[in-house]
């Protein structure tokens, strides 16, 4: 798919993934949202390893070593498939959802912690050429804050490119691999 068709693609699903998002307000936008970002990372390192039957795909578990959404972004780090501005931008949302999901009283995206923990998350996403035309799209759905406005973007953005990488991708193949009667070269 040639970049341009590629860009398109993820801006269709950027403003699907916004318009979704809008829906949600206060704990529930953080926690779905991080959410949402987990799982297409999953989809992200799944679509580079070998084919597993599901039923026997134990790997990404809660309580196995890819249950936790950290270990997803360290490998997918450590595989090079996301760069060093995405990494730390995800660990913020990790952060920030842990934050809210451990939290029994009032917390919100304008809590000058969190928006400190995510400016630079933001700064880094809105290089992203749909940032903007997103921003739109929001602007014209209603009255949104802006710090619900930028996480929402961050989201979208990360999901969406997230999304667009996997389905770039197919099963890595080692040059070799190791088997009981020796070395076999790919």
């Amino acid at each position: 798919m040639p970049a341009d068709s590629q860009t398109l693609s993820a801006a269709e699903a950027a403003q699907a993934i916004a318009l979704q998002m809008l829906a949600e307000r206060g704990r529930g936008a953080v926690l779905v949202g991080a959410a949402r970002v987990d799982a297409v990372l999953e989809r992200l390192i799944k679509a580079v390893l070998a084919p597993v039957n599901p039923k026997d795909d134990g790997l990404f578990k809660p309580e196995r070593p890819l249950g936790s959404f950290g270990a997803k972004i360290a490998l997918a780090a450590r595989m090079g498939l996301i760069d060093g501005a995405v990494e730390k931008a995800l660990h913020t949302l990790r952060r920030v959802r842990n934050a809210f999901a451990h939290s029994s009283g009032d917390v919100g995206l304008t809590d000058p912690a969190h928006k400190t923990r995510l400016a630079d998350a933001y700064t880094e996403a809105r290089s992203n050429p749909l940032w903007r035309p997103v921003e739109q799209l929001l602007l014209e759905k209603g009255s949104v804050d802006s710090e619900l406005r930028d996480y929402i973007l961050l989201i979208t953005i990360l999901v969406a490119f997230l999304e667009a990488t996997a389905q770039q991708l197919s099963p890595l193949t080692p040059p070799a691999l190791m088997s009981f009667g020796g070395i076999i070269k790919n």
